[in-house]
């Protein structure tokens, strides 16, 4: 059994074959997935999905990508949203200066109402960090140090010592297809460090398709190969790390329920 900890299963990409994706996953032993929220103002869809289905949950939040665009939330919006039974966790939230979509203030400003409402309700923040490390640390160390909360950096590609310092704050590590890819060996080299019951897997499906599918549609069955990399460098047999991998995600999802 494998988890796809982080999917957009509401994204136009799926509107035609939705049920065959799934039909796929479910093929290749992905028993549950995660499809992630980024626009408030759509979480509607994305929750209807989770509902509709007893082994998909969801989150609430709003990617930094669109934290000008959307209506600033507050922490009190994302916890009412966060108490139906299907919402597992906040975001996906975080800072990315590659694109600048949206002012850095504004990012760090929303960063700051998605760990407030993790704390309120005890569930993971689920972390998005691109070309922002620095900034990111800064604002999860310092709001971690004014009380502690839960959280998890997706689609991990950032540096050893950003991992080393998350997972010491008891954060975990999602790992994508990013990870199969020619050109990954410092985040390969870096996951050897980070210990097995802090490790996750996703897609980020639709982006990002691991080797052998590079360049085409990611969906939740891939979840497979970033799983078999993964295993490969901690050591371990597939079926191993696919249910320390599971295991993991109930843990730090613990309001999801296992099927």
């Amino acid at each position: 059994m494998l988890v796809d900890s982080h999917c957009h299963l509401d994204f136009p990409e799926f509107q035609e074959d939705f049920e065959a994706v799934l039909a796929r996953a479910e093929e290749t032993g992905v028993k549950t997935m995660m499809t992630i929220c980024t626009h408030v103002t759509k979480f509607d869809q994305v929750h209807a999905i989770a509902k509709a289905h007893d082994n998909i949950f969801c989150t609430v939040g709003i990617h930094p990508h669109n934290a000008d665009s959307e209506p600033e939330v507050t922490v009190d919006q994302l916890v009412q949203w966060a108490s139906d039974p299907k919402v597992v966790g906040f975001g996906e939230t975080g800072l990315d200066y590659f694109y600048e979509h949206s002012p850095r203030e504004i990012q760090q400003r929303q960063f700051r109402t998605h760990i407030e409402a993790a704390r309120k309700l005890d569930l993971p923040v689920i972390v998005h960090t691109r070309d922002a490390e620095e900034d990111t640390l800064a604002i999860i160390e310092e709001e971690y140090n004014k009380a502690p909360f839960r959280g998890l950096i997706h689609c991990f590609s950032a540096s050893d010592a950003f991992a080393q310092r998350v997972v010491s704050m008891g954060f975990y590590i999602s790992i994508s297809g990013i990870v199969t890819f020619k050109k990954a060996e410092e985040l390969r080299e870096a996951i050897k460090n980070v210990p097995v019951d802090r490790l996750l897997v996703e897609t980020d499906a639709p982006y990002l398709a691991p080797i052998p599918k590079r360049g085409k549609r990611n969906e939740p069955a891939y979840t497979a190969f970033t799983a078999a990399k993964v295993a490969e460098i901690k050591g371990l047999s597939e079926e191993e790390f696919a249910k320390q991998s599971t295991d993991n995600y109930f843990t730090l999802f613990s309001k999801a329920k296992r099927g």
